[in-house]
């Protein structure tokens, strides 16, 4: 029952040694112990801050990224807008530099053919009179074989001169 019941000497040798300890503690423990604490509190604090600044960074950093590819999607599409149109426009005008290239073309298949038609009209009318002159001649000579009619012949051309 001893246990129980605590002596004063031994109580009063615990508080000694209690105080004695707490006051060590105090001077070689406690102020190294809270000092690491506070530079350990000070570093979370630290290394919290780098983090809200690095979160705000990335933030930053993803809103410029965006713009960026928005930036570059508009590029893009004006590119594109431009290569649609040049080629509109080079199929446009290799469409009218064929239609003027066969309009000329025509035109010169026009000439060339007037210029034939006339051509084998003149020679037709050529080979008409060459023949009209044989075919009289041959008549004549057959019809003015003889002086008689000749003569008649002769007679009605001049009276159809004068007449007229």
């Amino acid at each position: 029952m001893e246990l129980l019941n605590p002596n004063v000497g031994l109580v009063f040798w615990m508080m000694i040694s209690f105080l004695l300890l707490l006051v060590l503690l105090r001077k070689f423990a406690w102020k190294p112990i809270i000092s690491t604490i506070k530079n350990r509190e000070e570093s979370i604090h630290k290394a919290l801050n780098a983090a809200i600044e690095a979160e705000k960074k990335l933030g930053t950093l993803k809103s410029e990224n965006e713009a960026l590819l928005a930036q570059a999607k508009k590029e893009r599409e004006e590119i594109l807008k431009e290569a649609r149109e040049a080629r509109e426009r080079m199929i446009t005008e290799a469409k009218d530099k064929a239609q003027q290239e066969a309009g000329l073309l025509l035109a010169s298949a026009r000439d060339n053919i007037q210029n034939e038609k006339m051509k084998a009209i003149t020679e037709l009318r050529n080979q008409v009179a060459v023949l009209s002159i044989e075919i009289a001649e041959k008549i004549l000579k057959e019809k003015l074989s003889d002086d008689k009619k000749q003569q008649e012949v002769m007679d009605t051309i001049l009276k159809e001169v004068t007449l007229n």
